[in-house]
């Protein structure tokens, strides 16, 4: 029907007219309470965002000269993360002449990664950035 034909519906209705895709041909209106549909829409998209899970980025630090015991319990603490939903960004600091050294620093990154690789995927390969060696870890999906 026209425009003006609905227009009239509505206005006899005491309702409005609404527009549901303008951009089609011919345009798909419905006569509705337009305060209602909005208030429904705002309630609609408030629920959405209370269920979403917002991704934290949490972040584990090892050193070169970190022994197997401390390597364990940051392990558990990142597992402990993934577990929870979190990306986990490993970082190990060199300082000084441990440096020249960069080698044994991605030795013990993918160490780390190979204790947390049931909970975790690599986003990409230990890389070098300046005085770090980092990776960052996703979750598993659960399937």
């Amino acid at each position: 029907m026209s425009a003006k034909e609905a227009n009239l519906l509505a206005d006899k209705e005491g309702l409005d007219l609404v527009k549901i895709s303008p951009n089609a041909v011919p345009p798909v209106c419905r006569i509705m309470d337009y305060g209602k549909f909005m208030f429904d829409k705002v309630k609609k998209e408030k629920e959405a965002r209370k269920n979403q899970k917002i991704v934290e980025l949490k972040e584990v630090q090892l050193s070169m000269t970190i022994e197997q015991h401390d390597i364990d319990i940051k392990a558990k603490n990142a597992i402990k993360f993934l577990q929870g939903g979190d990306k986990v960004k490993v970082a190990l600091r060199m300082r000084g002449r441990q440096q020249a050294y960069f080698q044994k620093g991605i030795e013990i990154v993918n160490a780390f990664c190979a204790q947390v690789e049931e909970f975790a995927i690599k986003d990409k390969e230990p890389k070098v950035e300046g005085r770090n060696v980092v990776v960052i870890l996703n979750p598993k999906v659960k399937k």
